[in-house]
């Protein structure tokens, strides 16, 4: 039975930091391993170039990009992050790479470097907004072609912006405005407690 070594494990990501270091110099901002994984994070316009030599130097061959998605810090100018997660089957290891922009500057698509990318940046484009430049299809792919806005952002309101139901006269979906309708509720602001008459549920088998 295989038992996991974290120091070992930990001590492989400092071997491969220490590679990654002298040769991506110029374009990684920060590089640090926290709680067993190493993440790296890149100037945007050198994704691609990252990347590749993630992918093809023969000390580290992570060849996999296993997920690409979008994380959302509304307070920062550079509001988007965007995360790369690779691994290496030869090696056994895992990556973490992150670039950061803003709503307006797109990020190069990663799609020439692997090509598993593209779905996963049409998903960070429907669900954030993130710009990707050179992806050959960009579009949205979770939600409908007439949604509005990008339902991951903090900023998108719980409710959306619009509702769809079937129409039974005109015998289709139509879109409308969102209402938040309050019918049959009332507000007695009341405890659960003090809002029950005398006797609970129950309590007559009490008294027999």
């Amino acid at each position: 039975m295989a038992v996991w070594d974290e120091a070992g494990a930990v001590e492989g990501l400092e071997e491969i930091l220490a590679a990654i270091r002298p040769a991506l110099s110029e374009s990684l901002i920060e590089a640090h391993i926290r709680r067993g994984e190493l993440t790296l994070l890149v100037a945007r316009q050198d994704i691609r170039r990252v990347l590749l030599y993630l992918r093809d130097e023969p000390s580290l061959l992570f060849k996999q990009l296993v997920d690409l998605c979008g994380v959302d810090y509304p307070e920062r100018e550079l509001r988007f992050e965007v995360v790369y997660h690779l691994l290496s089957l030869h090696h056994n290891q895992r990556l973490r790479v992150k670039v950061q922009t803003d709503e307006q500057t797109p990020v190069p698509s990663v799609v020439p470097v692997h090509p598993a990318a593209a779905w996963f940046e049409r998903e960070a484009w429907d669900m954030y907004g993130i710009l990707f430049a050179d992806h050959p299809d960009l579009r949205r792919i979770l939600t409908d072609y007439g949604f509005e806005g990008h339902p991951l952002r903090k900023d998108f309101p719980l409710t959306g912006y619009v509702e769809l139901r079937y129409d039974e006269d005109q015998k289709r979906v139509v879109y409308e405005p969102v209402k938040l309708r309050q019918d049959f509720r009332t507000f007695d602001f009341l405890s659960p407690w003090e809002g029950m008459g005398e006797l609970l549920p129950g309590d007559e088998k009490a008294q027999s």
